[in-house]
């Protein structure tokens, strides 16, 4: 590796570690207990997304219409195991129950997928203004009184960590190109 690419990455990894320490130190903000529902219809509150777990994971999906949401859950999918070895974790849509049901069986998702339609979830926690939807991640904690906090939030786009794709592409002679996530691999 060539001096210039090594300090870059050396640059970006510090810079990582910067972000990482400065989200930290952010004030956890309050979050009430939405109630949600689950792919299978039936009503789920925020907490009891939690688990035995003090922490949740929830990423804030398109839904079935985004091609990039879905080549990030097929992502999620394949390091699922290693995720809920840590944290609970859940991807919440905008999308009816049964069109999420649908879609993850034939994307072979094993999370667990809640539906936020009819509720304000996905624009209270900042990932929707109107009807513009942005993905992302939130991460949540329980607190001991049951109380829910959000310690962290990123946004998703082309070119983030949270798809490794971009990364391996970027090493490729032009890079990404005009790629863009298919729902075939085809």
């Amino acid at each position: 590796m060539n001096d210039e690419i090594a300090g870059l990455s050396g640059q970006i990894e510090e810079l990582k570690r910067q972000l990482s320490e400065a989200r930290r130190r952010a004030e956890p903000e309050p979050i009430r207990d939405y109630e949600l529902t689950q792919s299978t219809g039936e009503p789920v509150t925020l907490s009891e997304l939690f688990g035995n777990r003090a922490d949740l994971l929830v990423v804030h999906n398109m839904g079935r219409g985004c091609r990039y949401c879905t080549m990030w859950a097929d992502g999620f999918a394949s390091m699922l195991g290693h995720i809920e070895n840590r944290t609970a974790f859940v991807v919440v849509s905008p999308d009816k129950p049964e069109v999420q049901q649908e879609f993850a069986a034939s994307r072979g998702w094993p999370f667990r997928m809640v539906s936020a339609a009819g509720t304000s979830f996905i624009q209270d926690l900042g990932f929707a203004e109107g009807t513009d939807m942005l993905p992302g991640v939130s991460a949540l904690r329980k607190r001991d009184d049951g109380s829910i906090v959000r310690t962290g939030r990123d946004e998703f786009g082309p070119g983030d960590d949270y798809a490794p794709a971009w990364r391996f592409f970027d090493l490729l002679e032009g890079g990404a190109g005009d790629w863009e996530p298919k729902y075939r691999y085809q």
